[in-house]
């Protein structure tokens, strides 16, 4: 199981239509086994009592409700990008979970990152949806019932990655396999943990620059000389590079923590091989 953290951003609409492959609407109904848990005592119901499949645009809107009329909250960072994204990815060859067991999932990563705190009833709206088999995505609003922004967890990465380790013990999940020599566990560990502090998408190496880039392009973008506009639009591409290789090094850290339990053993020396090619109060739907 492999946890995984999007960039933020400003809107759930486009995060959710990210998700789906497609752009939400008042005609795209959910079965009611999309969403496999909400946030503890949000009554998500867009009408309440209605007993029908939600539209994704039903349930786009409740996540953003606490950003309306709030548009001058912030993160420490002054941040505004107030819609967090996590995915989980099982590792390949792993059983599909029931839909309760997603449900735990669902629970126990959104403690992990700081969201669902039990007992906060001004906590953070979130919903946890799966669109394809062998995939979580958790989506959540930053911004609190009280209008103050919720902070995410200092190591929020480790915190997924541990949770992630004793759902697989507690649901009997494949759980991926560290290499058996001492010396090359430590080594690879260490550049996981190099490699996420630079990725870190707050404060690593990386985050600091994209920041830069990304206000300039926003000054640019409407300067009346073409040849500046221009520079403005290569310094978004920038950006989104910057961004993606943030991700990559992520993902890199994760597999370097964690390599895949399909993963072959490495050959003994000088042998030729063949090539190979807890349960909180969260609520679930019903």
């Amino acid at each position: 199981m492999i946890p995984r953290t999007h960039p933020r951003a400003t809107d759930a609409g486009p995060v959710l239509s990210d998700i789906l492959g497609r752009t939400v609407s008042t005609w795209d109904r959910f079965t009611s086994n999309f969403v496999v848990a909400y946030r503890a005592g949000w009554d998500a119901s867009p009408e309440a009592g209605e007993s029908r499949d939600w539209s994704s645009l039903e349930w786009a809107v409740p996540l953003m409700e606490p950003s309306l009329g709030r548009l001058g909250v912030e993160s420490a960072e002054e941040d505004r990008r107030a819609i967090f994204r996590i995915d989980v990815r099982l590792a390949p060859g792993d059983r599909e979970p029931t839909r309760p067991e997603w449900s735990e999932i669902a629970q126990r990563f959104a403690r992990a990152a700081g969201i669902e705190v039990p007992g906060d009833e001004q906590g953070c709206r979130w919903i946890a949806v799966q669109a394809q088999p062998g995939q979580l995505d958790l989506i959540a609003n930053l911004v609190r019932h009280d209008g103050s922004w919720q902070p995410l967890p200092s190591g929020l990465l480790g915190r997924l990655a541990g949770e992630a380790r004793r759902l697989e013990d507690d649901l009997g999940l494949i759980s991926p396999q560290r290499p058996a020599t001492r010396g090359v566990t430590v080594a690879a560990e260490r550049a996981a943990v190099l490699l996420t502090q630079i990725g870190d998408e707050t404060s690593g190496s990386l985050a600091g620059a994209r920041g830069i880039v990304e206000e300039l392009a926003q000054r640019l973008v409407g300067h009346p000389h073409a040849h500046v506009r221009e520079a403005a639009h290569r310094l978004e591409w920038t950006a989104r590079r910057l961004r993606d290789l943030q991700q990559d090094l992520t993902t890199t850290a994760t597999a370097l923590s964690h390599p895949s339990a399909t993963s072959p053993p490495a050959p003994a020396p000088g042998i030729p091989t063949r090539s190979a090619a807890t349960r909180s109060g969260a609520r679930t739907t019903t």
